[in-house]
């Protein structure tokens, strides 16, 4: 194949690229960590399998999931991508706790702030249940 690269599939496996290789859409030479993870994770073959049964319009996106999830299973080998879901679930939970203790302690000084300025009454003056002030001769 005259004035092609190989694919960065193709040149990990040490291999000519054809002009119908399955690996060269989405694993280009200008990114070969991309497939080296894939290829420790789940290997060339499983991964070219895959892609072929899968129709050709959603290749793409497969492949970008693979690669995905076979950084993160590099990354962690447990729990791969999953862990990475739970960790950030876990700090949107404690970030709504923060957010709520935040609101609620502004509400407690905004109480404090309001009931400060409020006018001293006179024992004769009162206020009713209602929130309006009734003078002391009021029934």
């Amino acid at each position: 194949m005259a004035n092609y690269t190989r694919c960065a599939a193709c040149r990990y496996l040490r291999r000519r690229c054809c002009e119908d290789c399955t690996f060269a859409p989405f694993f280009p030479a200008t990114n070969p960590t991309r497939f080296a993870y894939v290829h420790r994770v789940f290997g060339a073959s499983n991964v070219s399998r895959m892609l072929q049964q899968i129709p050709e319009e959603q290749r793409r996106e497969a492949a970008d999931a693979i690669a995905s999830e076979a950084f993160w299973r590099v990354q962690d080998p447990v729990y791969g991508s999953a862990g990475v879901v739970s960790a950030l679930q876990t700090a949107i939970s404690r970030t709504q706790r923060e957010l709520a203790e935040t609101q609620a302690r502004v509400a407690v000084y905004a109480a404090r702030a309001q009931s400060a300025t409020a006018p001293a009454f006179a024992d004769e003056e009162r206020w009713s249940g209602a929130g309006v002030y009734l003078p002391s001769n009021h029934p």
